[in-house]
């Protein structure tokens, strides 16, 4: 069975309510885990440790687990909005597939505590929501990390192509204004990064070979079917300069 079927099967546990969002979302996932698989060095899936920070509900780590990871962890305060509806029910799935789900402030609780090595570590759009510098985190991160392991680091591209054209015009708020006032706490993004970001962060933590890769998922997600289709033609094309995509990884390896 392909990771994409794998995903779609393991999409279907979740409550009804949220099926259609994770089925949405399977191709980006696709290509996380991928990311994850060919950045280590064990190839072998049963053999494979994990642990990614802040994937909230969503079909990552499920995905590992169903692909038959040898461990998989979770590390997320799940305090974004979209768990409200549905309390804890959402995270059934993750118990299901055997994943170990710890609920903290990864930023002020770390990770220092959690058994074992890892031979991935993972965070996919969630440092842009961080309202204090991972700077300590990253240096556990890179602890944690077994030799020759790799840490994946996904994020928004704060200077893509789209916001280069459109905030000269007015447009390129980062968040809604209700979206900061209204609530207590805000849960949007904080600060976006770009590839320069990624590599100073790289270089702080002792990662080598690394990687800067782009995508450009934010297109493909889009309201309008005129930006869907004209993402299909452009992202191939962006692809080759990161710095101008909408998301962008840094994959580097402890030696």
């Amino acid at each position: 069975m392909s990771i994409k079927e794998k995903l779609l099967e393991t999409a279907n546990l979740y409550p009804k309510e949220l099926i259609q969002g994770e089925v949405k979302n399977i191709n980006r996932i696709e290509f996380n885990i991928q990311l994850a698989l060919n950045g280590s060095e064990n190839k072998n899936l049963s053999d494979l440790e994990i642990c990614d920070l802040g994937g909230g509900i969503g079909l990552f780590t499920p995905g590992c687990a169903s692909l038959g990871f040898k461990r998989v962890v979770l590390i997320d305060d799940f305090g974004d909005p979209g768990n409200y509806p549905y309390g804890n029910k959402e995270l059934a799935v993750h118990e299901k597939l055997g994943i170990e789900v710890f609920s903290r402030n990864v930023i002020s609780s770390g990770i220092s505590d959690i058994k074992g090595a890892f031979d991935v570590i993972t965070s996919f759009d969630s440092m842009e929501h961080w309202h204090n510098s991972p700077k300590h985190l990253f240096k556990e991160v890179f602890m944690k990390l077994k030799s020759g392991g790799v840490f994946v680091l996904g994020v928004p591209n704060c200077v893509n192509l789209r916001k280069r054209i459109t905030v000269p015009f007015g447009n390129g708020k980062w968040s809604k204004m209700e979206h900061w006032y209204e609530p207590d706490i805000f849960r949007g993004h904080v600060r976006e990064p770009d590839v320069s970001d990624l590599l100073y962060i790289a270089k702080d933590m002792g990662l080598n070979n690394l990687r800067i890769i782009g995508r450009n998922w934010q297109g493909y997600y889009s309201g309008s079917h005129m930006i869907r289709v004209l993402t299909y033609f452009a992202d191939h094309v962006l692809r080759a300069k990161p710095s101008l995509c909408s998301d962008i990884y840094l994959v580097g390896q402890k030696e």
